[in-house]
């Protein structure tokens, strides 16, 4: 239940700014994912984090503010994560991805899966897909010569790697996402050899 207008003052006067808006991020992504960005409200917000709607205005000038800085923290735990140096190693960046994800799983998946059908957040959803696929274009620049079929290549390791560890945080556990990483980055392996076998029997 929302906490009563005495706790949520007593809860704001014990938590330090970052914390506090890490914690109405939390929120934030949270509601957005269960109701959708019209379906929430800033009120819908404070009463996830069990603070004022007041306290929330104090970290976010709106709703579409609140929503962008969700999406940029997803983004962020991924950059922070995800180094190319881990590409050749497992379970190398599919591991990277599932810790990342597994810091802000809402965020996460409020990122990947339905801010590109939110009129007002599609294009930062959408670049976010174009850098994630360049950024595996060039880790695949050795392994698949071909612009055009490194390409297609990029996006579908791409989607394979987002769209698995969001079906993995909505029915996985988390004691088992070393497991699942691993599975993950074999599965990425897979599909590459196969690719490359396949470019081989064309030349």
């Amino acid at each position: 239940m929302p906490a009563t207008t005495a706790a949520r003052t007593i809860v704001s006067r014990r938590m330090a700014r970052p914390a506090r808006r890490e914690q109405l991020l939390q929120a934030a992504a949270a509601a957005f994912l269960e109701r959708g960005f019209d379906g929430t409200s800033m009120e819908t917000v404070a009463d996830h984090a069990g603070v004022t709607r007041m306290l929330v205005y104090r970290h976010f000038e709106s709703k579409h503010a609140l929503y962008r800085a969700v999406l940029t923290s997803a983004i962020e735990h991924v950059q922070l994560a995800v180094s190319p140096d881990a590409a050749g190693s497992e379970p190398g960046i599919a591991g990277q991805l599932v810790l990342a994800a597994r810091q802000t799983p809402d965020a996460f998946r409020l990122l990947w899966r339905h801010a590109r059908h939110e009129p007002d957040f599609a294009a930062d959803a959408l670049a976010f897909r174009r850098i994630a696929a360049d950024f595996a274009d060039e880790i695949l620049r050795d392994l698949i010569p071909d612009p055009r079929r490194r390409h297609w290549s990029a996006t579908l390791v791409v989607d394979f790697l987002y769209a698995g560890i969001c079906n993995h945080l909505d029915e996985g556990a988390e004691a088992d996402d070393a497991e699942f990483a691993r599975h993950l980055h074999r599965g990425v392996a897979g599909m590459i050899t196969a690719w490359q076998d396949g470019n081989q029997r064309q030349t």
